[in-house]
């Protein structure tokens, strides 16, 4: 079968794509014919060597398709089965071999694309809102990179639970699209010389109960600077690199201000907190509280574009691998290729 392969890490061109010997279930495992793989900055982390795998891997943490075969001691899941999953290396394939226990049952109106492109991101959201800082009606908060992936599902979720949304975002289309999702304002990062003091300013002088930020260097500094007494810093990525170390004394000179730094992992630790989340998630997208947007489909062999891409900040909304799609020089946005705006 096909395989996007890491033999060692480094840019995106060290993504490559290989035919391997198709993936054989062991006890408690499934087989699973992948339909759509979502691609992710965690897959970047992994390429990169900054969250470490063993060499040579298949990257991607999250996808969905058909179960093909079930090992020894499988019952929960069976041959046929429609179903999901993340935080489970080898999605780039045609192939995956996942543990049983982790795969996620999809309902018959969750399609393949919008169960890849959500179960990562969409849980991520339901756990910062809900449980790293459960926001509340009249909360005013801050979204960097409110035009991505996660930046998009974060404004939709706070907006359905009373929040206000203040978004930053690197061009003036992208903070349109912010603003569909429901950002009250959008702040172009780009334009101002102090963007702690323009929050504050948006928020009538005052500081901010929360920041979710998953930039992490470039804007942590100016998070912190952008919180009340007492706020809440929830540093959920570093799509710009990892935070530099710092004193901790910063949270007090700031007014007692904490710091989360939050992972999906330890808040789907067990099945049923999977399915409870992966549920919720998938009911907020029938409700339509959560719009999925996929803005690019790429080809198996089109990879290392996809990292590209995703890291020239060339795209808003998902990024999906499709195996079966045909190699395309118009990816993004359905078909058509999103030009960098800065």
């Amino acid at each position: 079968m096909r395989a996007i392969q890491v033999y060692e890490v480094g840019g995106p061109e060290v993504l490559r794509e290989a035919e391997v010997p198709p993936p054989r279930p062991g006890p408690g495992e499934a087989v699973v014919e992948v339909a759509a793989s979502g691609v992710n900055f965690l897959d970047v982390y992994h390429r990169e060597g900054r969250y470490s795998l063993p060499l040579p891997f298949t990257p991607g943490t999250e996808g969905a398709g058909t179960v093909v075969d079930i090992g020894p001691g499988v019952t929960d899941i069976a041959v046929g089965d429609r179903v999901g999953w993340v935080e489970i290396p080898g999605s780039y394939a045609e192939q995956a071999v996942v543990d049983s226990s982790r795969l996620v049952p999809l309902p018959d109106d969750i399609d393949f694309e919008t169960a890849a492109a959500v179960l990562l991101q969409g849980m991520t959201a339901h756990y910062l809102v809900k449980d790293a800082y459960p926001v509340r009606e009249g909360d005013t908060v801050l979204v960097h990179a409110a035009a991505g992936g996660m930046g998009l599902l974060l404004t939709q979720l706070i907006t359905h639970l009373g929040g206000r949304v203040i978004g930053t975002t690197s061009t003036t289309a992208k903070a349109e699209l912010a603003k569909r999702a429901g950002a009250a304002e959008v702040v172009l990062s780009s334009a101002v010389d102090d963007l702690a003091a323009e929050v504050r300013r948006l928020n009538g002088g005052r500081g901010l109960p929360v920041v979710f930020d998953g930039v992490g260097a470039h804007t942590f500094d100016a998070s912190l600077a952008s919180l009340r007494t007492r706020g809440h810093l929830v540093l959920f990525g570093a799509a710009s690199g990892a935070v530099p170390p710092f004193d901790p004394m910063r949270l007090a000179q700031g007014g007692s201000l904490t710091l989360i730094r939050p992972s999906l992992g330890d808040f789907i630790a067990d099945r049923p907190e999977l399915l409870r989340r992966a549920a919720e998630v998938f009911a907020w997208v029938r409700s339509k509280a959560l719009e999925v947007t996929v803005t690019g489909r790429y080809a198996l062999s089109e990879a290392a574009r996809a990292h590209s891409d995703l890291e020239a900040r060339r795209t808003t909304g998902k990024l999906l691998l499709v195996p079966d799609a045909p190699g395309t020089a118009d990816a993004a946005a359905g078909g058509r290729r999103e030009e960098p705006q800065s």
